[in-house]
């Protein structure tokens, strides 16, 4: 069965991390929420001299079979599309990445579609979609499992290749709905709570996309274990990156985790293991509705909260600038002691 053994973050430099950062040539907390975010990499890394190293974005990608019952704004045909249009360098996300000089990779977990091998897409893929979950599981338990198996393969390549800090994002038509469903179950909170607008739904797409998503709840046999929440709503992009999660912690990696999808995988991966909670950043609130309710039963910070909704990691990678500050000013910022400058009485 699943086991991943991630360590607690130690607690040994905790008093010369946060001595190192108060000494610092500024008034105490003065730097706000970078002192937070350097105090917490060093923990993280076990280190007075934190470093981000080869840092890496994976956009994980999967077809809902739910989506052909009009949960989204946009047909399924789009997921696949999207990814010619990351392979083409045109998406949000390849600009955002490539304004900040991060390895940028996408991953097929479940497209229903065909890609050439040439496109260098990593091609994970367990199936063309999940299944329709209004009928009954959109997986196979063994497919779940297979999905995180192959989302830890996906970290542990990268990781070997020298990176100690990644985020992940998303693609799949209609995986707003998975989203809201983990989040119901998982968290306790009633599914209208959980509903929004994904992709960009009126008032009446909300209510439509609420009465499906609830049929399927009322179908479902009520198991809270995220294993079997994963086998009936989950999207094989969305199981993947919960492998992927749980492998980044146990390599002791900082994970930098997006918006509302990622931060529903990040919750089945921390009922699966909690310490996966203690390797997280979390870069933004988005404006879907629900995310503020999911960080807030993580117990999350998000750092920004600029009104952004687009997944596919977009969101870490704005707020991106803003880590690379924090590792610089504990690393490069002069002491008072080395600058000669009187502290505060």
């Amino acid at each position: 069965m699943l086991k991943f053994d991630i360590e607690s973050l130690p607690t040994g430099l905790d008093d010369k991390i946060l001595n190192k950062i108060n000494g610092k040539t500024k008034p105490l907390g003065s730097l706000g929420m970078l002192e937070e975010i350097a105090f917490k990499i060093g923990k993280i890394q076990n280190s007075l001299n934190p470093k981000i190293k080869n840092p890496n974005v994976v956009v994980f990608a999967g077809d809902h079979g739910i989506a052909d019952d009009g949960v989204s704004f946009y047909p399924k045909s789009v997921s696949y599309q999207m990814l010619y249009n990351y392979m083409g360098g045109g998406a949000a996300i390849n600009v955002f990445s490539r304004q900040h000089d991060i390895n940028f990779k996408v991953v097929d977990a479940g497209i229903d579609h065909n890609f050439d091998p040439a496109l260098n897409i990593i091609n994970k893929k367990i199936a063309h979609g999940t299944k329709n979950y209004r009928f009954g599981p959109a997986m196979t338990k063994e497919q779940c499992l297979e999905a995180i198996q192959r989302g830890t393969e996906v970290v542990s390549d990268i990781h070997k290749e020298g990176c100690n800090f990644i985020t992940f994002g998303e693609k799949g038509i209609g995986n707003t709905s998975s989203g809201a469903l983990i989040l119901s179950l998982l968290a306790d909170i009633s599914l209208e709570e959980c509903v929004g607008r994904g992709t960009g739904l009126d008032k009446d797409g909300v209510k439509s996309k609420f009465d499906l998503l609830n049929e399927a709840l009322t179908k479902y046999n009520g198991s809270k274990d995220p294993i079997e929440v994963l086998t009936q709503f989950g999207g094989f992009e969305v199981v993947m990156i919960v492998g992927a999660m749980l492998k980044a912690a146990e390599l002791k990696m900082t994970l930098f985790i997006d918006g509302f999808i990622i931060t529903s995988a990040l919750l089945a991966a921390s009922k699966i293991n909690p310490k996966v909670l203690e390797y997280c950043l979390f870069a933004h609130k988005s404006n879907e509705q629900a995310h503020i309710k999911m960080l807030n039963h993580l117990k999350a910070k998000p750092i920004l909260d600029i009104g952004m909704r687009l997944g596919e990691a977009t969101g870490a990678m704005v707020c991106y600038p803003l880590v690379k500050s924090a590792v610089q000013f504990i690393n490069e910022m002069a002491s008072f002691q080395e600058a000669g400058v009187s502290e505060s009485e």
